[in-house]
């Protein structure tokens, strides 16, 4: 019906420009010629001002997700998209391309039309890590892209697979280390994920004796965690949250430099003895850079509507992620801030990636 109406309203306007056009040549001494130009050329702007009059969006947007399915930044994804294609009224469709630490995914929308139809779900890993993490990047995360807006954040946790880690406490798991040295691994989601960091920072620390090991992704790495390949995990909340609940997992404690209201009863890494450890995940929403102001306006307003709701909002907090909603410019300048903090900790720690 929308559509309809739209399409009517086009078409009266249409009709007014060319009987104006009409009446300006009756009243000018312009040629026929030159008319005809004038008119050529009014013709040919039509698709524009009908695309105008139609206004954005009128066609299926994609959402690039650079992980794997399954995952927790894919869940979040398209948790989002289906409430985006409810408030946009057109499809938000999610596409993963998973791989280099989220680069290829939010490569292919660095380089896609900056026309609002093509965004990405970046992460702390594309946007404050990876640049300093890795020796070449295929895109400049500041330069190439258009924040719109900051989605979640949820902290990390500690956590081990007791059946092969036992201990009691953070100092126990430095003291299990060291005594198993080049026997415990700490897995992440990926390279240049906060997981990867966290494992980076705990040895740097600790002396830990622990070998970082890197996933395809937080879903595997969690299932070779269950399963005793690997022996602990600086896993988001998001993902650790269902197994520390069945027990299959041990919490010890959160990364952030407080305590999460997601998890109260754990204590931070500081409390538990290790101090200045702050490090958290965090999803947002990008579009290429050049992408028209009013359109990511659009976008950030309708994303901070999503989050706003009460249904989606409860839904995620419960599975450990926080509803974070910002303007395009207070995204911006927080990744302005986190890009030098862990660019430090890369540093330090002296990780580095193929």
């Amino acid at each position: 019906m929308r559509r309809r109406v739209v399409a009517r309203l086009t078409g009266d306007s249409i009709t007014y420009a060319f009987g104006f056009l009409g009446r300006f040549f009756a009243s000018t001494s312009m040629s026929a010629a030159s008319f005809r130009k004038f008119l050529i050329g009014a013709f040919c702007a039509l698709p524009l001002f009908a695309s105008a009059q139609s206004g954005y969006p009128n066609k299926p947007i994609k959402l690039i997700v650079p992980f794997p399915a399954g995952g927790s930044v894919d869940v979040t994804s398209r948790a989002l998209a289906q409430r985006l294609s409810e408030q946009l009224g057109q499809q938000v469709v999610v596409e993963n391309r998973a791989g280099a630490g989220g680069n290829i995914g939010m490569d292919a929308v660095a380089k896609s039309a900056p026309d609002g139809y093509t965004l990405g779900m970046g992460a702390l890993s594309t946007h404050a890590v990876n640049p300093a993490l890795y020796p070449k990047m295929p895109f400049d995360a500041v330069k190439d892209f258009a924040p719109i807006s900051l989605v979640v954040i949820t902290p990390n946790v500690l956590v081990t697979n007791p059946s092969v880690l036992p201990a009691n406490d953070v100092a126990g798991i430095v003291d299990f280390s060291k005594k198993n040295a080049g026997k415990v691994n700490c897995a992440s989601g990926s390279n240049g994920s906060a997981g990867h960091l966290g494992c980076e920072l705990f040895r740097l620390s600790t002396g830990a004796s622990i070998t970082h090991v890197p996933y395809k992704g937080g879903g595997p790495a969690v299932a070779d965690l269950l399963g005793g390949q690997v022996q602990m995990m600086f896993d988001n909340m998001a993902n650790a949250s269902p197994h520390i609940k069945a027990g299959k997992l041990k919490a010890f404690a959160v990364t952030t430099p407080t305590r999460s209201a997601l998890a109260p009863e754990l204590p931070t890494m500081a409390q538990a003895g290790i101090k200045d450890f702050d490090v958290f995940t965090w999803w947002g929403l990008f579009a290429p850079a050049g992408t028209p102001p009013d359109v990511v306006k659009r976008l950030s307003v309708e994303v901070n509507k999503a989050l706003a709701a009460a249904d989606l909002k409860e839904k995620w907090l419960a599975s450990g992620a926080e509803p974070s909603p910002t303007t395009p410019e207070a995204f911006a300048a927080f990744i302005a801030k986190e890009m030098p903090k862990y660019a430090k900790i890369v540093k330090d720690s002296g990780a580095k990636v193929d």
